[in-house]
């Protein structure tokens, strides 16, 4: 049951908490004066004189009322156990008393269940959740290509110096880890080929395998993995300090578009430098590959380079190459998203800087893996 409220004939606020009996009820008290902050003790004595067979309090007479005196005189009904229906309140207190009563349980925390019904709930909350966040994936890729083609018909909008700025972040900046890291990876697949057709005579072909692994799946993939987790941290905690602090409202006070702004600059900048850095990590693989066959598998660089020759096609290199722009968006967008939906404090940007990195790496790695299968199926 709800509080009820009531209509006062007399509220006299002048008086400290005081009580008396109802003439029309003797189970009832009707309570007046100012139950607030600074007539605790006051209160906590008065509540304590009610005598034992009264079943309500009438507070519709009280003229001030602040949360803590609405506090104790909800803790005093829960410890009478009483229903809610047996404190009766002015209207314009109801609200108080509601926020007070919501957040004075003093229950401990149910324990979690473990049973197989609560796991299942549980899985379908989280298949649901992750519906909703594809879903406004979805959405936010519509909104922003249909912005960026906006921009092509109104040049104007387009932010070249904010897009040029990030091209420098996301490409330029990473070009020394993508090349490192490629490098090891190039060089790590070179020895585990070496390891098993060692065995058969055929370390020559670890050229082949070098130079197909890495031009088909291993540049982008590494590239798009640096590049999840180093820009699209960076995307969500910029945005979301802007979120934060309010900036992305004064945006939107100004008559602006945070797409625009924020979002498009960002989406061109990577789709422009990503495709370079595949392109810089596979000569990077490679040389870690020729480096490992020429210094540990003894196969001179003239015949390793004349072997790369042989085996290397185009189609492995557009195969990886065409991953990019779409690793590219995947990233862009995660990054983008997450940070706008940052709540404003700082507990919130760390979790959607968590929750983007995490996002941005699992979707590029499965989108690889359906690549993969789908152009195997298709010949290429």
């Amino acid at each position: 049951m709800l509080y009820r409220y009531r209509i006062p004939t007399m509220i006299d606020s002048t008086l400290p908490p005081q009580f008396r009996s109802d003439p029309d009820d003797p189970l009832r008290l009707q309570l007046y004066g100012d139950w607030v902050l600074g007539n605790a003790l006051v209160i906590a004595e008065k509540l304590r004189e009610v005598p034992d067979g009264i079943k309500e309090l009438d507070a519709s007479g009280v003229g001030r009322l602040d949360s803590s005196g609405a506090l104790q005189l909800v803790r005093y009904a829960d410890r009478r156990q009483w229903n809610k229906s047996a404190l009766c309140f002015r209207h314009e207190h109801l609200a108080l008393v509601r926020v007070i009563d919501n957040v004075a349980d003093d229950r401990p925390a149910q324990k979690r269940d473990y049973g197989f019904i609560a796991a299942l709930a549980r899985l379908g909350e989280t298949v649901h959740g992750m519906a909703e966040s594809i879903q406004t994936l979805i959405g936010f890729l519509g909104e922003s290509l249909f912005k960026m083609l906006r921009t092509l018909r109104q040049p104007s909008r387009f932010r070249l110096t904010s897009t040029v700025s990030h091209m420098e972040e996301v490409g330029l900046n990473a070009v020394p880890l993508v090349i490192l890291l490629s490098f090891l990876v190039g060089a790590v697949i070179a020895f585990l080929g070496a390891t098993v057709l060692r065995d058969f005579g055929a370390e020559i072909y670890v050229v082949d395998l070098v130079n197909i692994a890495f031009l088909r799946e291993l540049a982008p993939l590494v590239t798009a993995i640096v590049l999840a987790g180093r820009t699209a941290s960076a995307f969500t905690a910029q945005i979301g300090a802007m979120k934060s602090r309010e900036e992305i409202d004064a945006i939107l006070t100004l008559g602006m578009d945070p797409i625009d702004l924020l979002v498009i600059p960002r989406l061109v900048a990577l789709l422009i430098m990503l495709p370079l850095l595949v392109f810089i990590s596979g000569l990077a693989g490679l040389a870690g590959g020729m480096v490992v066959g020429t210094l540990d598998l003894g196969i001179p660089w003239p015949m390793y380079l004349a072997r790369m020759h042989d085996s290397m096609e185009l189609r492995h290199f557009l195969v990886g190459l065409v991953k990019a722009p779409v690793f590219a968006i995947v990233i862009g967008l995660i990054g983008c998203l997450e940070g706008l939906q940052v709540k404003g404090t700082a507990q919130s940007v760390g979790e959607r800087t968590t929750s983007s990195v995490v996002q941005s790496i699992s979707l590029v790695i499965v989108i690889d893996a359906f690549a993969a299968i789908w152009f195997m199926h298709m010949g290429w």
